[in-house]
């Protein structure tokens, strides 16, 4: 992963109201500085505290870091872990974790459910806590989850968020979440990705040595046919242009002014986005799981990925004996990362699962 300053740090490149930039160049204030200078590192805009989740049931934000596990015998995967860090930004003491996750066992499909949702906006803590609150609910009670879990899946998706764009306690306006998930039902595992969150599989290679594969792929809008829709809708993707150069990735913008500049070509909630060629559709990847080369599977918001790529993290985890040991020390090397490279420490989530028995520290 090549990683550029200032690069993700915002999902949206300003709120609605701040003068914001042109693709020939910033706007300069009175001092001669751009106005987004000051503000193109940040992360979120509301209030504080911590959210982990070992479960569905829960919504409470906890004062106090905590990690939650699990065990499973009816699928591939044998033992997980989730935490979910709020990030830091110095300029905000009040801000919230906007991300959540949802670990959920479902017993009678033997099917195991974890995911991430990387919440956007001013209110993203809400969009994203929502998603946690319904989706499983509307997953394991849709009439093809036990024959079909991606119409399910899909179907419940796109359910819970017209939901959330009705409900007019949270503004979905300039706000939203990303979602990426891990179904695994027997040995069976299905991907679902919406966004820039991702799930990687950590494997063993030919060397012996153990090799990531990512198993879902990041919806940016420079790829060629996101990029291709998003100009057929009448939006435009272009990045933000500095005195010193190009700073930042290429964002989704509406035709005729310069918002709401999202860093993703998916995503869920986001209205204004939506009119430019964003989308809420997901994105499914199926495979059957190696019980000679699987190892383990990381399941994480970009918190975690963008300042670290694909095989340093399966190299990170692989040496944890326990995934509660790995998710602790991977979302700790990514917010050094993020002190050293921006100065603020995005919110991250990360969900580890080892497979067929797998213990770390060997292939």
């Amino acid at each position: 992963m090549s990683v550029r300053r200032g690069s993700t740090t915002s999902s949206y490149l300003a709120a609605p109201n701040v003068d914001t930039p042109k693709n020939t160049g910033a706007k300069k204030g009175e001092d001669g500085k751009s106005p987004i200078g000051a503000i193109r590192r940040r992360l979120s805009v509301a209030g504080g505290g911590n959210t982990l989740d070992g479960g569905m049931g829960s919504l409470s934000v906890a004062d106090d870091e905590t990690v939650e596990s699990g065990t499973d015998s009816r699928c591939a995967v044998t033992e997980y872990s989730g935490l979910s860090k709020k990030g830091h930004a110095p300029y905000n003491p009040r801000k919230k974790n906007q991300d959540s996750l949802i670990m959920a066992d479902h017993e009678a499909t033997n099917s195991l459910v974890l995911c991430v949702l990387d919440g956007h906006g001013e209110a993203g803590d809400g969009v994203s806590q929502y998603f946690k609150k319904e989706l499983g609910k509307e997953m394991f009670n849709h009439p093809s989850w036990a024959d079909d879990p991606k119409k399910a899946t899909r179907e419940s998706i796109l359910k819970v968020e017209r939901q959330i764009l009705g409900n007019s306690r949270v503004d979905t306006e300039f706000s939203g979440t990303t979602l990426s998930m891990a179904i695994i039902r027997g040995n069976t595992i299905i991907g679902c990705n919406i966004g820039d969150s991702r799930v990687t599989i950590g494997k063993l290679g030919p060397n012996g040595k153990i090799v990531a594969e990512e198993f879902t792929h990041d919806h940016k809008p420079e790829t060629p046919d996101e990029k291709k829709r998003i100009i057929n809708a009448g939006g435009r993707v272009f990045a933000v242009e500095y005195d010193d150069g190009i700073d930042g990735p290429p964002r989704v913008w509406l035709g005729h002014m310069d918002v709401p500049g999202l860093a993703m070509s998916r995503s869920l909630g986001d209205a204004v986005a939506h009119t430019a060629g964003v989308i809420s559709e997901p994105e499914f990847f199926e495979r059957e799981l190696d019980p000679a080369t699987d190892r383990l599977i990381l399941v994480a918001t970009d918190g975690l990925w963008e300042f670290m790529d694909n095989d340093e993290c399966v190299g990170m985890a692989v040496e944890a004996s326990e995934p509660r040991i790995s998710v602790d020390a991977l979302v700790r090397e990514a917010n050094q990362r993020w002190m050293r490279e921006e100065q603020v420490i995005d919110d991250t989530t990360v969900i580890t699962a080892h497979l067929f028995g797998y213990h770390g520290g060997h292939a």
